[in-house]
């Protein structure tokens, strides 16, 4: 499945607070009001991945247009040198698909190019396949932060050398 990876629109938002509630239990999702802050810190971006539009006349792909076409979407901030994946969330039926490795590669290549030397991230402990995703992306956890969700659950923190890439 061919992904379009972009700068998220405005108009998004309200699709991609409803892809982190079915990505995230309650106690690790964002409200509204969270996710709207953490998208619009200083030196933070948000990217979507949109499934790409079927061919158009000439073979040509064509933009979406729709926010019922993404399949995911990543925040991230740089701050001095160094970045953090604030989340990475992909619908059910595109994971495995290549689109959140897109994001988290799109993702990576802003961070360097904003001077960031390093990211970080952090995850739910029992979070076995963001786990996984990780480590084959190259991040190796580093501290663990007891219960850091509101529901109690203890977070990993991982992180990546980007002078490495």
């Amino acid at each position: 499945m061919p992904f379009t990876i972009r700068d998220f629109q405005p108009s998004e938002f309200e699709t991609l607070w409803r892809i982190d509630q079915n990505c995230f239990p309650p106690g690790i999702s964002y409200s509204r009001a969270e996710l709207k802050v953490y998208m619009r810190r200083r030196g933070s971006f948000t990217l979507v991945a949109a499934n790409a539009a079927e061919p158009g006349k000439g073979g040509k792909q064509s933009p979406p247009i729709s926010s019922t076409n993404l399949a995911g979407f990543i925040v991230a901030e740089a701050d001095r040198g160094s970045g953090h994946i604030i989340t990475i969330d992909v619908i059910a039926t595109a994971r495995r698909s290549g689109g959140g490795s897109l994001l988290l590669r799109a993702a990576e290549d802003r961070l360097c190019a904003a001077g960031c030397r390093s990211v970080e991230l952090e995850t739910a402990v029992d979070n076995v396949s963001a786990l996984s995703f990780y480590k084959r992306h190259g991040y190796s956890v580093i501290h663990t932060f007891p219960r850091y969700y509101s529901n109690g659950v203890d977070a990993l923190v991982l992180q990546k050398d980007l002078t490495q890439k």
